[in-house]
């Protein structure tokens, strides 16, 4: 996902400041990582954009989602802190700080390295839990993070990389009964790393097996993948060593870059199938490598000169999007508006060009990592840059929201720009988005509302279930005015989200909210039903 995936440095110099040769790959040697570009200005002038602006009417659904990486305890769990009762209370303040600042998703990795983070039938226990791969921690983290979101009303991601297998190079250090021991030509050792080879269609299917062992058995709302499909190219220029494959399984295909991009291409459709017959209200998208090829290479491609994961990771990031193969694509632009090889802004109305027309949602993924780094430039010092990327976004007006990696950066926040761009942009709640192929679908039914016995407070009764979809959130609507039978469901007058799980009664912060009210229910595919009653609260 980023640098604090691996080694710390080059997946930042691949994904910020190498410019690699824009050449296709053809499976022989990739090209090598140049130096920095000639004549590239290290850093921006500062005060050369504007300050961000509020966006002009509130929005009724936003992705606000928060990736929580589980690989190398970079978010959770803490290596300090590996006892169960440590491990959930820190997932827990996780959560948390997340609701606080105003999140309404969250992408929690669950399979950083073949291996899982639930009592998986397939793959051994993640080493992240405990220390040592493949011990059982004897509690399901899984299980225990799903209740935990959706007891805050936080919508679920399930994480998943595909085809990473380790960290390291030796298939030796992998637990006994490793399916990358049990089946030893399955894996690849690349640039100090492990992988499965995607060339091989038995090892397809093992990874769909294996992410849905997690999709069937726990109530996630939607299935996430990165953009480990083949690796980064390494430094020295070495290709991927799957001769072997190539040569067995080629399916006709004379050119090994077409080759692995439809390995990639039957990966990605066929999980996009399975999932949608397993649990079709679930939410299925990739976050690629924010650039797709370069104009000088496609003249369909973005005005930048940077790596190009169609050649280089042999992903068609693009074509997944055109042609519906998953619900959204989340393209990390962990850049700045104005750099000079891969500029925020060209990229972003980029991506949102590419779905005009399609049924598949723009998702932005965020750097909150980069604000106040150290040896950042100049825009990454400054707390508004953040805010800016999400007025650009409202801007263009067809990018759905925003995923920020990760979250023990956005929860320490150096320089306050999550913070900055919470209060620009999110001083209202915003219920998750609604995927188009769900919109005609049955919704809940509207819920009871009632004054406590005090009148200071709503009191909320959720509908009966009665074959329709249960609540998940409550909407809670103020008026100033009675609004009538039917109170419209108006974003500005939307006060807060509740989670139906755990709340059932709320007090208005401010009479100025007021003084009626009205509330609605929404499920976690973001379906929202009617609005009950209208409910008057005195003044004051």
């Amino acid at each position: 996902m980023t640098a604090a995936h691996r080694r710390p440095g080059r997946r930042e110099v691949l994904a910020a400041l190498a410019a690699l040769a824009a050449a296709v790959c053809t499976g022989a040697a990739a090209p090598p990582a140049p130096g920095p570009v000639p004549g590239r200005p290290e850093e921006d002038p500062p005060g050369t954009l504007p300050a961000p602006a509020v966006a002009p009417h509130p929005v009724k659904r936003q992705m606000r989602g928060l990736w929580i990486a589980c690989l190398n305890h970079t978010d959770w769990p803490d290596r300090r802190r590996l006892g169960a009762e440590q491990i959930r209370a820190d997932f827990e303040a996780l959560l948390d700080s997340a609701v606080a600042t105003g999140f309404n998703a969250v992408f929690v990795q669950v399979r950083p390295t073949a291996d899982a983070l639930w009592p998986s039938r397939l793959e051994p226990w993640s080493q992240w839990l405990t220390g040592v791969q493949g011990q059982d921690p004897g509690w399901d983290p899984l299980a225990f993070a799903v209740r935990a979101a959706h007891e805050r009303g936080l919508a679920f991601h399930a994480w998943f990389n595909p085809f990473r297998v380790a960290i390291h190079a030796d298939p030796g250090r992998l637990v006994a009964d490793h399916p990358a021991r049990r089946n030893p030509h399955w894996a690849l050792a690349y640039d100090g790393e492990l992988y499965y080879d995607p060339g091989l269609a038995e090892v397809r299917a093992f990874v769909l097996d294996a992410v849905m062992d997690a999709v069937t058995r726990y109530e996630v709302d939607g299935v996430h993948i990165d953009d480990y499909f083949y690796p980064y190219p390494a430094p020295d220029g070495r290709g991927f060593p799957d001769d072997r494959s190539f040569a067995a399984e080629a399916r006709g295909f004379t050119d090994r870059a077409a080759w692995r991009r439809d390995n990639i291409d039957l990966t990605v459709r066929q999980l996009r199938d399975r999932v949608r017959a397993a649990r079709p209200d679930a939410v299925y998208g990739i976050s690629p490598f924010g650039v797709w090829r370069n104009r000088s290479t496609d003249p369909a491609g973005s005005a930048t000169t940077a790596l190009q994961s169609y050649d280089a990771q042999f992903c068609d990031s693009r074509g997944w999007v055109r042609k519906g193969w998953v619900d959204y694509i989340a393209p990390q632009l962990y850049w700045h508006i104005g750099f000079e090889i891969a500029d925020y802004a060209v990229l972003a109305r980029w991506w949102a060009a590419q779905a005009a027309g399609t049924d598949t949602q723009v998702w932005i993924g965020q750097s909150a990592s980069r604000p106040g780094a150290p040896g950042r430039p100049a825009p990454w010092q400054d707390p508004a840059e953040l805010s800016r990327h999400l007025a650009l976004n409202e801007a263009v007006g067809s990018i759905g929201g925003d995923v920020f990696f990760s979250a023990r950066s956005a929860r320490t926040d150096r320089i306050g720009a999550i913070r900055r761009l919470a209060a620009d942009h999110w001083s209202r709640p915003a219920l998750v988005p609604l995927l188009p192929r769900l919109a005609g679908t049955a919704p809940p039914a509207a819920p009871a509302l009632h004054p406590s016995p005090d009148r200071r407070d709503l009191q909320i009764t959720p509908p009966p279930r009665s074959g329709r979809p249960h609540a998940f959130r409550f909407a809670v609507y103020g008026y100033a005015e009675d609004p009538g039978p039917r109170p419209p469901a108006d974003p500005a007058r939307l006060v807060a989200l509740l989670p139906a799980l755990t709340v059932r009664r709320y007090r208005p912060p401010s009479a100025a909210t007021g003084p009626w009210y009205a509330v609605s229910c929404t499920d976690r595919a973001g379906r929202e039903g009617p609005t009950s009653a209208p409910v008057r609260l005195p003044a004051g």
